[in-house]
């Protein structure tokens, strides 16, 4: 089974909500696609701290594992602008990204520190109730996608002559104290 998810009754707060009953995904899985309207896509932006959104869909395909878990395999496209944290100027990145989720009972998931972390483990996104909410599921993944230091093309970091548009008449800090550590 496959729907396209419109905009439904969103709780307060949130930027997108795309609730999805556990009934309707069935024993065999159904696929969702979820995309952002223009008002949410400003939302979104607000809330993640960036320019603007100008795109975000992602499609999922859920598949019921047992005891109310649900695992996700989705594929996040999004067209958003970015501030170049070199050069302060604003700049457009498309992004695609794909990812696996499980979407998990409040109550089975543990709270306990001292559990081991497995960092190649599905990200688990708790639900309670019947539902669970794929636009909130995407706007995470979206904000996992982002680059925390985001660079226009082009842009080097800051001492790295090596880098493609770097000026090689400005000297490194740390070139300086590498010389000055080789003199007796």
């Amino acid at each position: 089974m496959t729907t396209t998810d419109l905009p439904g009754d969103e709780s307060p707060g949130a930027e997108m909500s795309r609730p999805v009953a556990l009934a309707r995904i069935g024993a065999t899985g159904a696929e969702h696609l979820v995309e952002a309207t223009a008002a949410e896509c400003a939302a979104i932006a607000a809330r993640l701290l960036i320019p603007a959104v100008a795109a975000l869909s992602c499609r999922f395909r859920l598949s019921p594992v047992r005891g109310g878990t649900v695992a996700a395999e989705g594929s996040l496209s999004a067209r958003v602008t970015r501030e170049c944290v070199a050069t302060l100027e604003l700049f457009e990145v498309e992004l695609h990204e794909a990812f696996r989720v499980r979407f998990v009972p409040q109550e089975n998931v543990s709270d306990d520190e001292d559990d081991v972390l497995d960092l190649d483990a599905d990200d688990e996104l708790p639900y309670r109730g019947s539902q669970i909410d794929l636009g909130e599921a995407t706007v995470e993944q979206l904000a996992l996608a982002l680059d925390p230091y985001p660079r226009m093309p082009g842009v080097a970091p800051a001492g790295d002559e090596t880098a493609p548009g770097a000026d090689a008449s400005v000297e490194s800090p740390f070139a300086a104290l590498a010389r000055r550590a080789r003199q007796p």
